[in-house]
């Protein structure tokens, strides 16, 4: 069947293919939202036609004024840094911390390189030592060279998530307790009240203490330093789900309750089909607030306990004292608040995906 000639569409066929387009388009602005590429809809609506002039308003206000604002930032911070020195001399501006940045990434390719050189030669002897009968003197030799940029990005990234994750297994089932029961709300809420102030550095030599005489060895699935860091933003972190959850929970509607009394379900069934489906946003928004509080509390733990990652990176650098330092010292708090959107935007992702609030 040949392909239908547009001429001679009618008028209701042309409409009914522009509402289709529309609905496509209003479907993917909710991904677009999520995201933070709100400004992508109204370029969208405006090729497909729909009041270019309307969407033109929209284009600046959500990409034209952000634009700017971040080219008059970096204008200002070109202009202002050179007249501010320091013991490492003047601030850099925006073309010396970009310089910085390029040569993190060569430095980081190069170390990639030597370690798949080191781990091939490894491998190439461990194979010459089987093929001549002599497995038993087979050695898995880890590769000890200093690590790169991107690898003390990852070692934080994997630390913030599993320090979140046992927060979250803590927070949730004790915020479904507290908002269903005004006794275990009573119980909680002074050691919530006194704990949750606790800044991460009064935590991080208790943590450090305990991890130690409880952790002897440092040679199993995780090092001492990765438990410590991870530790010490559990106990920051677990707070604003608590607190969020047991909202959640105590804000259900009563005549819901009400009918799961009736209906006699078990406590089980009244979590699971209720309780959670109706205080998840609330929970949410307690996880990105968690997630957020999280990863601050990781940066300053890593440079204080010079744990690896990017907190030791920055107080590594501060300790070098390099004439490029402070460049890579704006790189890396550059690059924590980069990942720190993206985060938000990954749990935003996962509340869209299980949720219906339309918070942003």
């Amino acid at each position: 069947m040949s392909a239908i000639d547009p001429t001679i569409l009618t008028d209701p066929d042309r409409e009914a293919r522009r509402a289709r387009l529309f609905t496509r388009i209003n479907t993917a602005d909710a991904w677009f939202q999520v995201l933070g590429l709100a400004w992508i809809t109204p370029v969208l609506k405006a090729v497909a036609g729909d009041n270019p002039k309307a969407q033109m308003k929209d284009i600046w206000r959500l990409l034209g004024v952000p634009v700017l604002a971040i080219v008059t930032f970096l204008a200002v911070w070109a202009v202002l840094a050179p007249t501010v020195q320091t013991s490492l001399g003047a601030i850099p501006g925006p073309a010396a911390v970009w310089t910085e940045a390029v040569n993190l990434n060569a430095d980081a390719i190069a170390k990639g390189e030597r370690e798949a050189k080191f781990n091939a030669q490894i491998d190439k002897r461990n194979e010459k030592l089987i093929a001549e009968g002599r497995a038993d003197e087979v050695k898995d030799i880890a590769y000890t060279g200093a690590p790169s940029y991107y690898d003390q990005i990852w070692t934080s990234i994997k630390t913030v998530f599993f320090g979140f994750l046992i927060a979250s297994a803590i927070a949730i089932p004790l915020g479904i307790l507290a908002g269903l029961s005004p006794t275990a709300n009573a119980a909680m809420n002074p050691l919530v009240q006194i704990f949750k102030p606790v800044s991460p550095l009064a935590w991080l030599p208790i943590v450090t203490m305990i991890v130690s005489a409880a952790y002897a060895t440092n040679d199993g699935m995780f090092s001492k330093s990765f438990l410590v860091s991870a530790i010490t933003v559990t106990l920051c972190s677990l707070w604003p789900t608590l607190i969020n959850t047991a909202l959640g929970v105590a804000s259900i509607d009563k005549d819901l309750v009400n009918v799961s009394k009736v209906l006699k379900m078990s406590s089980w069934s009244k979590i699971t089909k209720l309780v959670l489906p109706s205080s998840l946003p609330l929970i949410f928004t307690g996880l990105r607030l968690s997630l957020g509080v999280g990863w601050m509390v990781l940066i300053a733990a890593e440079m204080l306990a010079q744990n690896p990652g990017l907190g030791k990176f920055v107080w590594d650098e501060f300790q070098n004292g390099s004439s490029q330092s402070l460049a890579k010292i704006i790189v890396a708090v550059l690059t924590i608040g980069i990942i720190g959107f993206a985060l938000d935007r990954v749990m935003f992702a996962l509340q869209s995906l299980f949720t219906f609030s339309a918070n942003r």
